[in-house]
């Protein structure tokens, strides 16, 4: 009995209080994102490495600790993007981008990176930019140098030679060539090695023609089977998960078969791409809102018009197969090709998933529940739980209703910083 007493008077000593505490955020209604409930008068405490331990009613809020006043709004989860160009800029299309240089690429990204993260998106996944920009950008996000969202990053895109992921615009003589190019399976193989050599967290793949390349179609396939399982079995070795690019019917498929993680685009997916996906459990990524911006804005930002045409060509297809794949139960991550479009109006996708086929939450859920496990990060981000981020954004009004209201976040926390607090404007 006397060890007994001791151990529990050690206990009492030695134990955390309920709530360890660093900050506090108090929320008028705090939406559940795995359960889509919304709930009134809750409160977020968080310890000092921004990571959330415990989401309660008012009297859960330790003594002493002063919360984040955020009672007249809606607290959401971070929202994530997992199709982010982020050292891209719209106006740098076509021609114009030959202009732009390493060093300026890099200066881009920071700024880019800064609007997406007031923007309330506080992770994202960068698919694709040149040498390894991302790179530098994501670390010095992570080290603090640089205010933006947590990212997972490519690096270079892997692409056969001529294909979307090489660049066509230079003549002959010139015998340029994309970092990412890599032309047969051991050749892939190596290409895969190399940029997770300098630091890319997945491996992003084009498997189809594109729309803002110069000389191919978006429907036809580019990579083959042979190949496709090659960069993935290297790179699922390797801890990398794999995003492919496909617009094409039969691209879409041999990726997934291959075993890629994502598809991003998904533009023509047939019936079978869709039962196929829904067999391997493998993400599918449309970005529907950008559309609008190439056919309206397209020529203005430099776009050559055989892109434009493409995108006429394209765009109605693929918000139709976006609904096909939602209503057949597809497993559906939010992406948004931003970059192609200016970057921080990521959320006016939202809008479109839900003129689709979506509910809001459904919409909320892609941006979310569903991102953070397509990037294997399911247990940091995506929830207001414990054990998961502090990252916490707010709007007014109901986001179940309005789902825009997404498109003018007020609020956000990033690891249990504040890194925008327009809370008090009228």
């Amino acid at each position: 009995m006397r060890r007994f007493l001791r151990l529990l008077l050690t206990l009492l000593v030695i134990a955390p209080p309920l709530f360890a505490a660093s900050g506090a955020v108090q929320c008028g209604k705090l939406l559940d994102a795995r359960t889509g409930q919304l709930l009134s008068d809750q409160v977020i405490v968080f310890d000092e490495k921004g990571v959330i331990t415990g989401v309660g009613t008012m009297s859960a809020l330790p003594q002493g600790v002063k919360a984040v006043d955020l009672t007249g709004f809606t607290c959401l989860p971070g929202l994530i993007d997992v199709h982010t160009h982020l050292t891209l800029d719209p106006g740098n299309n076509g021609y114009k981008g030959l202009g732009v240089s390493v060093p300026q690429e890099a200066l881009i990204g920071a700024k880019n990176a800064r609007k997406t993260l007031l923007a309330g998106f506080t992770t994202v996944r960068n698919v694709g930019a040149g040498d390894f920009t991302d790179v530098a950008l994501r670390d010095s996000i992570n080290e603090g140098s640089l205010p933006g969202p947590r990212m997972l990053v490519s690096g270079p895109a892997l692409g056969i030679t001529g294909g979307h992921c090489d660049n066509n615009l230079l003549p002959f003589q010139f015998h340029y060539k994309e970092a990412g190019v890599a032309d047969g399976p051991w050749a892939a193989r190596a290409k895969v090695r190399e940029v997770v050599k300098y630091g890319a967290d997945l491996i992003k793949v084009c498997a189809s023609g594109g729309v803002l390349s110069k000389g191919d179609l978006p429907g036809t396939p580019q990579y083959t089977p042979e190949e496709l399982s090659a960069i993935v079995e290297e790179a699922h070795k390797l801890g990398r998960r794999v995003a492919a690019h496909a617009h094409g019917t039969q691209s879409i498929k041999d990726a997934i078969r291959a075993g890629i993680d994502s598809v991003e685009h998904s533009s023509l997916i047939d019936d079978e791409g869709i039962a196929v996906a829904k067999h391997h459990g493998t993400y599918l990524v449309f970005d529907i809102y950008n559309d609008d911006y190439i056919l309206s804005q397209g020529e203005k930002a430099g776009m050559l018009p055989e892109s434009i045409e493409k995108e006429r060509n394209l765009g109605q297809s693929q918000r139709e197969s976006f609904r096909r794949a939602f209503q057949s139960g597809a497993k559906i991550a939010f992406g948004t090709d931003s970059g192609v479009y200016p970057h921080g109006d990521n959320a006016r996708q939202f809008g479109k998933m839900v003129a689709w086929g979506m509910k809001p939450i459904d919409a909320i859920q892609a941006a979310t529940i569903s991102a953070a496990d397509l990037m294997g990060w399911k247990d940091k981000v995506g929830s207001l739980e414990p054990g998961h981020y502090a990252d916490i954004i707010a709007v007014k009004g109901d986001p179940l209703s309005d789902i825009r209201i997404l498109e003018s976040v007020r609020f956000v926390m990033k690891g249990g910083e504040i890194a925008r607090n327009d809370t008090a404007e009228r």
